[in-house]
């Protein structure tokens, strides 16, 4: 018997069996005219479907044209909030006096000198090389100089020629060398060149040495030379015979005195010394600050590469007594003639070398080199001076700049030190910060190289303009605007450039007035400038214009940088 299906679904039909056929024929006719009724559709379908681009050819001419269907409309994604750039304003409350506006029309053409990393570094006194701080374990040291982004670490100074001993065995220091209690006698050896190593291999930085004239030992400067070419490798990069020889006579090194003739005569000899025993090291010289003595020295024959150096300190008189207008006052180093008086003197140096085809360079300069105080130390105003002062010798032709500093304390050590170390007198504790003319320094360091492009500029009262073509073809302008923050309303500046910007970016020095101290700022903070990448965009960007239109407050150095 077979087994009955309990599910509802297969349960018998009740009622007689002929009722049940007929129903079942009917069910048969109703889903036969659906399928039917189905398959005559669908061919209406296919024959009037919307036509796709892939498939417009199979459609006969004649058939209609179906209208296709709209898209669904999109809402678009918000364009990115631009971030414009926030400069402080000028003070409030007081009256302004208005400044010109300042037009400046950068040209496609090329000056002919380029802003390279490591143009902008530090001099320091030889004695320094002994200090344990200047190594890659100091952290403080190592994040400073790598906001000097590739620094040139020069050692010379007065210390090189009284108090710096070097030596390779130990030696005890001759009674003949003498210092006092904040200057007194080193001796170097190479364990501490070595240390010196891992910090220019921590921050990426190259170095240029002197050896003692003062005490005459040429064999004492090769010694040196050879230990600092097996340490230091392709980031020595040269060797200066003695600091500002010129002096000597002067300043009591030889008491006796010390002709042109002399230094040329005690070069000869020690470059014939240090090329034995480091031949690849070129010799840079005379590091003098008169320039008599710069062609006895191109004159010399000398086996190794030559490169002229000089040393300038534009505001040199000390009482002003001399010359009144070279006297450290703010108003002198906030003056157009202190710019024009230090281009002077780097163009004759520049000639000089120009015409016996020598690099040149300026290893040792500040604003002063008067002992003590004055009116521009620690200053704001040191900073503008010193970003216009090394943009301009770099846009002139020179492509080493060495700012003079130290590595003595804040507190009592010199004041016109870019860097300084914290602690008490003569007691540092190795923490190293930079004043603000090292804010100056990193700003110019920080700038991406480039080729100086020719520009014309008016108005803006007390401001120096800057251009360069980068390498990605970008181009870069940078204005020093040395007006008085504390009286002077902001600038009206009118950019042409040469291309149509896509993106323009902004970052900035600046700070309260000319003779703050400790107020220096850069995008607001006391550091190196934001990266590129990362910079805001310049107020009132103008899109695809070659023609950028913003205001400069007083006592700034603003760097643009535009994308075509």
């Amino acid at each position: 018997m077979p087994t009955q299906d309990p599910s509802p679904e297969h349960a018998p039909e009740q009622g007689p069996k002929e009722a049940a056929g007929t129903k079942r024929t009917k069910r048969r006719l109703v889903v036969v005219s659906a399928i039917a009724a189905i398959a005559l559709l669908a061919s209406l379908m296919f024959l009037f479907r919307p036509s796709s681009s892939t498939e417009a050819t199979s459609v006969p001419s004649t058939a209609p044209t179906a209208s296709p269907e709209p898209t669904p409309t999109k809402t678009p994604a918000p364009a990115p909030e631009v971030q414009y750039y926030k400069q402080p304003g000028p003070p409030a409350g007081s009256p302004l006096e208005a400044v010109e506006p300042l037009k400046v029309s950068v040209s496609k053409d090329l000056v002919g000198t380029s802003l390279a990393k490591g143009l902008v570094g530090i001099s320091l006194e030889a004695t320094d090389l002994a200090d344990p701080a200047l190594g890659s374990s100091n952290a403080s040291l190592v994040k400073l100089f790598q906001e000097a982004d590739q620094p040139v670490l020069r050692f010379g100074g007065n210390a090189v020629d009284r108090r710096f001993f070097w030596t390779s065995t130990n030696e005890a220091v001759p009674s003949n060398y003498t210092g006092d209690k904040a200057h007194p006698v080193r001796a170097v050896g190479p364990a501490d060149l070595a240390r010196v190593n891992t910090l220019l291999d921590a921050v990426d930085a190259k170095i240029a040495l002197t050896v003692d004239l003062g005490h005459y030992d040429a064999a004492r400067a090769a010694d040196l030379a050879r230990h600092a070419t097996e340490i230091f490798g392709a980031k020595l990069l040269s060797i200066t015979v003695g600091n500002e020889p010129n002096g000597y006579g002067a300043n009591g090194v030889r008491p006796g005195g010390y002709s042109v003739e002399q230094y040329v005569t005690e070069l000869k000899a020690y470059a014939k010394a240090i090329n034995a025993a480091a031949p690849a090291v070129p010799i840079s010289g005379p590091g003098a600050y008169d320039q008599t003595w710069w062609q006895p020295f191109i004159d010399a024959d000398i086996p190794q590469k030559k490169i002229l150096s000089f040393h300038n300190y534009p505001l040199h008189s000390c009482d002003g007594k001399a010359d009144p207008q070279a006297s450290p006052t703010l108003a002198n180093l906030m003056n157009p003639l202190m710019h024009v008086r230090a281009e002077d003197y780097q163009k004759a140096a520049l000639k000089a070398g120009k015409d016996a085809g020598l690099e040149v360079w300026l290893p040792e300069t500040g604003i002063a080199a008067c002992p003590g105080s004055n009116e521009t130390s620690r200053t704001h105003a040191s900073a503008l001076w010193t970003a216009d002062y090394a943009l301009n010798a770099a846009q002139l032709g020179i492509t080493r700049i060495g700012f003079h500093s130290s590595m003595l304390t804040c507190k009592g050590g010199p004041p016109m030190s870019a860097i300084c170390s914290g602690g008490a007198y003569l007691k540092p504790d190795g923490n190293v910060s930079g004043r603000a003319n090292f804010f100056g320094i990193s700003m110019v360091a920080e700038m991406e190289g480039g080729k100086y492009l020719k520009l014309d500029d008016t108005g803006g009262g007390l401001t120096f303009s800057y251009a360069l073509q980068n390498a990605d073809g970008s181009t870069t302008v940078a204005i020093v605007n040395q007006n008085n923050p504390e009286k002077a309303a902001q600038s009206d500046v009118s950019l042409k450039l040469p291309g149509k910007a896509l993106t323009g970016t902004m970052t900035q020095l600046s700070g309260p007035s000319y003779k703050a101290e400790d107020s220096t700022v850069i995008d607001g903070a006391k550091s190196e400038p934001i990266p590129l990448p990362e910079r805001a965009t310049v107020p009132g960007f103008a899109y695809g214009s070659d023609t950028q239109k913003f205001k400069l407050t007083a006592g700034t150095v603003t760097v643009l940088n535009f994308k075509y």
